[in-house]
């Protein structure tokens, strides 16, 4: 039995001389038998919590910096009526600093074989899958002197998205691929392009792309229009070892990625390009293979909420041979991982033949602002070494992109605001091209 009001007791007792010793509740309640008859009374009508019935609805997922609301219904099957306060516990990063304690608890009344539905509002502050945990009720009688406690387990979860904050690009660059793709006659034409129509030539048009046969079975000039080869496959492949959990910013470079690979695959859809991702370290994390341009960015999104860097540092020979079993004909490989020296040099460079043997790999990266930032400081000693420091950083990270090059890898370094639009730049500049 939980007794409520205890302070306030005491002081309505005041028969007990304060200060010389602590008085037990035994002690109390013989003192005074009509309050211990009241506490008792009021014990006996508070609502059971063992036969209360709960039952969860809601959303199952929700983007990260979004709102979710989950429901609780609360039955009371008993006789009597329930008063309660009720905690719906959650994880810590189910919701911002400081909110938990106004969003969690509730206060409720039910009267005897009613139901009611008090609903939980999430506000997750980190990617992944958020469990509930239980529900722990505080039955109250009708004179809150007392009250029934018990707890009650009631799953559900709710599955926190990436938040695709690089949506924005697609529109510009969805503009680009309609020019692309054969709406528009291409002054560059790469291997592989497809011939898509004829149309009357206007000045300014490439005077290679008239097609005299067309020209004089009519009265016009004719142009031919070319649009890049679809069905191209392209695996992108992150890498989440240790490097992936640098933050940069206030951003883990795992997240950064994610949002180029989401950009990316929206783009490839609409283009008629299949898209796989692949993330690995020491070990497949997690695998998308076959969808449908329609279905291939929910089934990203998914794979990708609950995927966490991994402290371990990356085997390059289990990666490149994963990658080459998920891209058993000639693909786009877009590696995403770090420009630093060593993992590159004692790990990918010496598998990275095996790739570009067969494939066209593009390599890109998370770069620091940070650390442009310190190569312009000037004015005192300490900022003249952090812009030594800085510019050298700069110089290692262009160093290993040049060997990188010297493969025929294509190298996208960008800061993390910026690596969703470059990465799709890069794709449809080889698209134009027609590298893929």
């Amino acid at each position: 039995m939980a007794l409520t009001g205890r302070t306030a007791l005491l002081a309505a007792l005041g028969s007990l001389p304060v200060g010389l010793f602590a008085p037990s509740w035994a002690g109390i309640l013989a003192v005074n038998a009509p309050l211990s008859l009241a506490i008792l009374c009021d014990y006996a009508l508070a609502a059971p919590v063992r036969t209360l019935r709960f039952t969860r609805s809601g959303d199952t997922s929700v983007r990260l910096g979004d709102g979710a609301e989950v429901h609780l219904t609360v039955t009371n099957p008993s006789g009597r009526r329930l008063r309660a306060h009720l905690r719906d516990a959650w994880p810590p990063s189910s919701w911002l600093p400081g909110t938990e304690q106004a969003i969690s608890r509730h206060k409720v009344t039910v009267p005897a074989g009613e139901r009611r539905r008090l609903t939980t509002l999430l506000r997750p502050t980190r990617r992944g899958d958020r469990q509930a945990e239980r529900i722990t009720v505080r039955s109250f009688g009708p004179m809150g002197l007392a009250a029934r406690q018990g707890h009650h387990e009631v799953p559900w979860t709710v599955r926190v998205l990436p938040p695709f904050h690089s949506r924005k690009h697609l529109p510009s660059r969805l503009a680009r691929l309609r020019e692309l793709d054969g709406r528009t006659s291409l002054l560059t034409r790469g291997e592989g392009t497809e011939f898509d129509s004829l149309r009357a030539y206007v000045p300014g048009d490439d005077t290679r792309s008239i097609d005299w046969r067309a020209t004089a079975r009519q009265s016009a000039v004719a142009v031919r229009t070319w649009r890049p080869e679809r069905d191209r496959h392209i695996l992108v492949v992150l890498d989440t070892g240790r490097t992936s959990a640098g933050r940069v910013g206030d951003v883990p470079r795992l997240d950064a990625a994610m949002d180029a690979t989401l950009l990316l695959a929206a783009l490839a859809s609409r283009a008629g390009d299949r898209l796989d991702l692949l993330a690995y370290d020491r070990r497949t994390r997690a695998q998308v293979r076959g969808h449908a341009a329609g279905d291939v960015l929910p089934a990203l999104v998914n794979a990708l909420a609950p995927l966490e860097p991994e402290l371990v540092e990356t085997d390059a020979r289990g990666l490149a041979a994963a990658t080459l079993k998920n891209a058993p004909r000639r693909s786009l490989i877009v590696l995403l991982t770090t420009l630093d020296a060593a993992p590159i040099e004692e790990g990918l460079l010496p598998v990275l033949p095996q790739l570009t043997r067969r494939h066209t790999v593009l390599v890109a990266s998370v770069a620091d602002p940070h650390i442009e930032k310190m190569s312009r400081e000037r004015g005192t000693v300490d900022a003249v070494y952090e812009a030594a420091a800085g510019t050298q950083a700069q110089a290692q990270r262009r160093r290993t992109a040049e060997q990188l090059q010297r493969y025929g890898v294509t190298v996208v370094d960008a800061t993390p605001e910026n690596l969703a639009p470059a990465l799709a730049d890069a794709y449809l500049a080889l698209k134009a091209a027609g590298r893929l």
